[in-house]
């Protein structure tokens, strides 16, 4: 439930009153005010979420209106006293107009905005360089990014093309100042080449796209629950969104001033998958489960055809990733390429019957060595009891298996290193 503070000239507060109780408004209360320039009625509404985008159209006319809306939920107990449970149980989902003002109130100056891009940057830098992973996690606390995606979302379900504009060029803003920090750090301080952590980022999963629509939705949610029915703060769901976009701004730079164009271009890939997958389902999310459309109680700026085309190119930008993504294996795919890989490593172990698994390791190794995909799988067996074969013979036999049967994947050189084990006589 929502508090309203409605200021209007005076002898129009029972107007205002009788509005409020058509639209189910409780603990009403009038009350004269002196303004600046002449008398007015101050009137105090208590009314349901969803009742707030009705009430303030209904008062749209009236002249001189002003209207403050508290943006915390309240708990407007009234008769009869044994109801009290029921009435603060009703939680509702925020109005639209709420929603969309939220969402527009978490945009804060230039200034602040690219500064806080640029540490973000700095602290990113500093957890690739340096194999910190906990400082990734920190760079995605700071990163301004769910701000500028969720407004492109809010400018979609709105048809607001220029609020859609404006945030673009606000992600893409915040986007190349982490990207520009990032690769200025590389240089100054002659970064050579990848860390393994910029390695493990730049493999990316046939199942990438799956985060971005996650976070999109989560984020979506988080704006149109009201704080009281939602489980997940909003710096939860805004530390979500950033997630997938501050590690990879990162590698976009450092791939960049190290030389390494494979990195940057899987960075690139990620960003886009991104901005694709968050707005489309943030989109959907304010359309139809936050009531937000095109035109609203003081809000006019919408249009009607933004909204199908913006979604429509959204799905446009994932399904041409995600045919770039499958259709030039596996630099696009190396960590679901190597997960396979591995699945495959351990099935030739145990249909071999010359040893027992105890442990593989498979992954595309970092070294850039032209004309193929280097996939290094490192394996321990340990021989079985009582086997004719010798300790070389087994390593010989696993190692030409394995590799005949990675082969058969396509486009990537497996280098195999078995390792036969004894246990203790």
């Amino acid at each position: 439930m929502r508090q309203l503070f409605v200021q209007v000239p005076k002898g129009q507060g029972k107007t205002v009153l009788e509005v409020a109780q058509s639209c189910d408004g409780t603990n009403l209360a009038q009350m004269p005010a002196q303004g600046t320039e002449q008398p007015l009625d101050l009137v105090l509404i208590h009314i349901s979420n969803g009742q707030v985008e009705r009430l303030l159209d209904k008062l749209q006319d009236l002249p001189e209106l002003s209207v403050t809306l508290l943006p915390t939920g309240v708990m407007a107990l009234h008769p009869p006293s044994d109801a009290a449970p029921e009435q603060v149980t009703n939680v509702e989902e925020r109005s639209p107009i709420e929603i969309f003002l939220s969402g527009l109130q978490s945009t804060g100056s230039w200034k602040g905005f690219l500064s806080y891009a640029a540490i973000a940057g700095i602290i990113v830098w500093i957890g690739l360089y340096t194999n910190t992973s906990y400082l990734l996690v920190a760079a995605m606390l700071l990163a301004p990014f769910a701000g500028p995606a969720m407004n492109t979302a809010l400018a979609t379900a709105r048809g607001d093309r220029k609020l859609l504009g404006s945030s673009i060029f606000r992600y893409f803003s915040a986007l190349s100042v982490t990207i520009a920090t990032t690769a200025l750090l590389s240089w100054v301080l002659q970064q050579q080449n990848p860390t393994s952590l910029m390695i493990d980022g730049s493999q990316i999963s046939s199942v990438s796209a799956l985060i971005p629509l996650a976070a999109g939705a989560a984020g979506a949610l988080s704006l149109v629950q009201s704080e009281r029915s939602s489980l997940v703060s909003g710096a939860a769901t805004g530390m979500l969104v950033s997630a997938s976009l501050a590690p990879p701004a990162g590698l976009v730079g450092m791939g960049a001033a190290i030389g390494r164009w494979d990195l940057a271009t899987n960075g690139i890939f990620l960003l886009l998958l991104q901005l694709g997958g968050i707005n489309l389902a943030a989109a959907l999310v304010f359309r139809l489960f936050g009531g937000l459309s095109v035109v609203g109680a003081r809000y006019q700026r919408g249009q009607r055809g933004v909204f199908p085309v913006a979604t429509a190119l959204s799905v446009v930008l994932l399904a041409g990733l995600l045919v770039w993504q499958f259709s030039s294996p596996p630099n696009l795919l190396r960590s679901s390429r190597a997960q396979r890989a591995n699945a495959e490593v351990q099935q030739v172990v145990q249909q071999s019957n010359l040893a027992d698994l105890v442990e593989s390791n498979v992954r595309f190794t970092r070294a850039n060595i032209p004309g193929q995909n280097s996939l290094l799988s490192v394996v321990y067996v340990q021989r079985k009891a009582n086997l004719a074969e010798s300790s070389e013979q087994i390593r010989a036999e696993l190692t030409q298996a394995i590799q005949e049967r990675l082969v058969q994947q396509g486009n990537i050189t497996p280098l195999v290193d078995v390792n036969v084990l004894e246990a203790p006589e």
